[in-house]
């Protein structure tokens, strides 16, 4: 374990809850897309979450401003820029294929990671881990083909060129590219948060891509205002639980668990969207669904269970 200071919340309460705010980002997208195009909505989000932390960041800890210079805020600024690729592809893929499809390419992410962790941070994946990513992964797909297939004694799917047809593809390219680029935002996150504390490192990566997010809408001629005042509710959720909530406690773990352990318990996130679809959209489960959730739930406890013991 990276740090092993005593800390007034347990960090796995704190993965878990930042997990849980994230999930709600998909309900509130998916009520936002009504009134706005996506790369409003994500710009948004990001601009309201670095108003709110900019202030706080002034009044409590603007001398730890100095340490961001050279490469840590080379880092930054590449943090922020990368996340700023997330948000766009991911919510604009939305449009294009389902949530179901979207959840499956952009969780793809623990792959990279697990991938890289080993160059980038010297950290080392052990097998059981490993294992564990591969089965979390094979619990997302099933979630995501249980928007097409159903089990029937074994799973039926539509022909392969279905999954492919009309813009499908491109959205899940585009939660391919989300899945990427979140897997480098976690990465750096985990570098980067050995150097400085948590409140100015992610204000400055929220307010970068922000920045970036905003030149987007502005350089594809985007409407950015006169939206329904529901909409800007939509926005205001957005920036306050899984951005504020949910990416900064997610952040925050990353200074004690390893970038590989973060990002497999990430794929918890679609099985708690699907619940809270069920409950606020009505959208019921299917059976591979729930296989899918009672795999990616093992996978996460087996991850859980290794890093327990190396924290011994």
């Amino acid at each position: 374990m990276a740090n092993q200071q005593r800390k007034p919340l347990p960090p796995i309460l704190g993965l878990s809850l930042g997990i849980l705010a994230s999930s709600t980002a998909s309900i509130f997208i998916r009520y936002a897309q009504q009134d706005a195009p996506s790369l409003v909505i994500a710009a948004y989000r990001l601009l309201l979450a670095t108003l709110v932390l900019l202030p706080l960041l002034l009044l409590r800890d603007r001398s730890s401003l100095t340490r961001l210079r050279g490469k840590t805020l080379q880092l930054a600024v590449l943090a922020g820029f990368i996340l700023s690729l997330h948000f766009a592809s991911w919510i604009t893929s939305l449009e294009f294929t389902s949530v179901a499809s979207s959840v499956v390419f952009v969780s793809t992410s623990p792959l990279f990671v697990a991938l890289l962790s080993q160059f980038f941070l010297g950290e080392q994946i052990s097998p059981i881990l490993r294992y564990a990513i591969a089965l979390a992964l094979l619990g997302t797909v099933l979630i995501g083909l249980s928007d097409v297939c159903y089990l029937e004694g074994q799973i039926q799917c539509p022909p392969l060129q279905t999954f492919f047809a009309g813009n499908a593809i491109k959205g899940d390219l585009l939660a391919l590219g989300g899945g990427l680029s979140a897997a480098g935002y976690i990465l750096i996150g985990r570098k980067v948060q050995r150097e400085i504390p948590l409140l100015p490192y992610i204000t400055i990566v929220y307010g970068i891509s922000a920045i970036f997010l905003v030149s987007y809408v502005i350089v594809s001629n985007l409407q950015a205002f006169g939206f329904l005042p529901v909409t800007f509710l939509w926005f205001l959720l957005l920036a306050l639980i899984p951005q504020l909530i949910g990416h900064s406690m997610i952040n925050w773990a990353l200074r004690t668990f390893t970038a590989a352990f973060v990002s497999i318990t990430l794929l918890g996130e679609p099985i708690a969207s699907s619940t809270l679809a069920f409950v606020l959209l009505d959208e019921r489960p299917r059976l591979l669904m729930v296989i899918g959730s009672a795999l990616i739930l093992s996978g996460i406890i087996a991850a859980s269970i290794r890093q327990h013991e190396n924290a011994r």
